[in-house]
């Protein structure tokens, strides 16, 4: 996901033959027919364009009796971390979110971002693509940012013990023109992903997220901790945790704690940093 103002490029909608709308059917198919199935099914929606695929599953939680992932080619209001907008086209982006029921409590889903990274950077290993982590939420390719989380939660009014998590995920496949000149940094891409299907791409990265947030609901974190350590990007780098602005926090990270904190080294001792709207960065 890509948290920035509106775009200095006008996207324009590849021909119909070269890159077609997700078809739904097939990648329900395909995803009953993975010897990674997920444990759950999961309804498939694909759409060519609208405002947000987590707004829209949000709006319908009360309605939804399963797991949902909803596919959007263009998103026109996507956003990210702290209501943040970032872009989307067809031809450069892949675009969807998941619906998933959990039988745990809001206060119990401390972590699952970063749960999410993981299953992330794993299916794309699937590819021969090798990611990093940043926390708390981008996946990052050789330092620059390749694809985005962003998870909503509302907890179920009639169960107090039931949470619905919306899932959001943004994935560069290319770089549009002038985009790295005009934010000033370097844009990850799997350009690799766009010789394959989509449905085969959205098949994949979909039955290891949801194996993911299955095993996230039977043991929490704690099933993550060394995988995402494993793929950790700034681990024993110089960072800063910077808030509006202002560092806050500066050290050698760590790693991240039981519930999801970044750990970090600083010279007062180690110290554990909660998400929040804080920015990580590596120290200049």
């Amino acid at each position: 996901m890509n948290n920035n103002s509106p775009l200095p490029w006008t996207p324009t909608p590849p021909p119909a033959d070269d890159l077609p709308l997700v078809d739904a059917g097939k990648l329900a198919a395909q995803l009953g027919a993975s010897e990674h199935a997920p444990v759950r099914t999961l309804a498939v929606e694909a759409v060519a364009q609208t405002g947000s695929t987590n707004v829209d599953l949000m709006l319908r939680l009360s309605s939804l009796a399963h797991p949902l992932l909803r596919v959007a080619d263009r998103q026109s209001a996507g956003r990210g971390r702290a209501g943040r907008p970032w872009r989307s086209d067809p031809a450069a982006t892949l675009t969807f979110s998941l619906a998933w029921r959990f039988e745990r409590p809001l206060h119990a889903l401390l972590g699952l971002p970063l749960a999410v990274g993981v299953a992330l950077v794993e299916a794309l290993q699937v590819f021969g693509i090798q990611a990093q982590l940043k926390w708390p939420n981008d996946v990052l390719r050789d330092g620059a940012k390749l694809a985005g989380i962003l998870i909503e939660t509302a907890a179920d009014v009639a169960q107090p013990q039931v949470t619905w998590a919306v899932v959001g995920i943004g994935l560069n496949l290319d770089v549009p023109p002038g985009l790295e000149q005009e934010l000033d940094r370097s844009i990850g891409a799997a350009h690799e992903l766009r010789r394959q299907p989509r449905e085969t791409v959205l098949a994949v990265i979909a039955s290891a997220l949801a194996s993911a947030l299955d095993e996230f609901e039977r043991g929490g974190l704690a099933a993550f901790m060394a995988r995402w350590q494993a793929c950790h990007a700034y681990v024993g780098q110089a960072v800063r945790i910077i808030d509006h602005g202002t560092v806050v926090q500066e050290g050698v990270a760590a790693g991240i704690d039981a519930v999801g904190r970044l750990l970090i080294d600083t010279q007062q001792g180690r110290v554990a940093v909660m998400a929040g709207d804080v920015s990580l960065r590596l120290a200049q």
